[in-house]
């Protein structure tokens, strides 16, 4: 029993600084859109590898601590609905680095106006994000306090509608081509699909943590 209980602290630990790197990944982009903002183009390239690094790494943790789910049986219980949790939440930091890409291969031109407006959709976006990990960790550590952390990834998920819709607003009342209209909305949709992205791991994760208090 003890070695069992040892076995399950050290996956707990791999999850943990799983989560670690998901939180330094929103960290990364958030820095990036603001070099990208600001044409600190070579900054942004700095970041974005860092960025590609962690994925990186994060991806063969994943994947490390999938096998131990299934080779040592560990957390037989919840082990489907850990394995769903890191699948969603893997997926969230992989939208995340595909959006930065988009920036760094379509260089999309961004009025001057509305820059201000994608620095905020990226702070509410991440937000989601950080606040989903903290949910997630919170399923292992206190499941109280899952629900708190939800309602904050719904809440900045809402916001970044809101400021997602702005964009689009003021965009398309200008008088430029329709072109960089639609780039330009393609990108605020791309950003605000990492808070989407959050939303969905609550989903599941709000499930998952109904079973276990049952």
């Amino acid at each position: 029993m003890p070695f069992l209980l040892k076995k399950i602290k050290e996956l707990e630990s791999e999850i943990d600084a799983y989560l670690d790197m998901v939180i330094k990944g929103g960290l990364l982009f958030k820095q990036s859109i603001k070099y990208f903002m600001s044409g600190e183009i070579e900054e942004f390239e700095l970041r974005l590898d860092e960025l590609d690094k962690i994925e990186s790494d994060a991806d063969i943790l994943r994947r490390t601590i999938e096998s131990k789910l299934y080779e040592q049986t560990l957390i037989p219980d919840s082990r489907g609905d850990v394995l769903g949790l890191l699948e969603s939440t893997d997926k969230a930091l992989n939208v995340t680095t595909e959006t930065l890409h988009q920036f760094a291969v379509e260089i999309p031109h961004i009025l001057p106006e509305v820059k201000h407006l994608y620095i905020e959709l990226t702070d509410l976006s991440i937000s989601a994000l950080e606040s989903m990990v903290a949910a997630v960790r919170s399923y292992f550590e206190d499941l109280n306090q899952v629900r708190d952390y939800i309602n904050k990834v719904l809440f900045y998920e809402s916001e970044s509608d809101k400021i997602a819709e702005k964009i689009k607003r003021i965009v398309f009342r200008t008088d430029i081509e329709l072109s960089k209209k639609i780039h330009m909305r393609y990108f605020a949709l791309h950003i605000e699909n990492i808070a989407d992205e959050a939303e969905d791991v609550c989903d599941r994760l709000a499930i998952a943590a109904i079973k276990r208090h049952v």
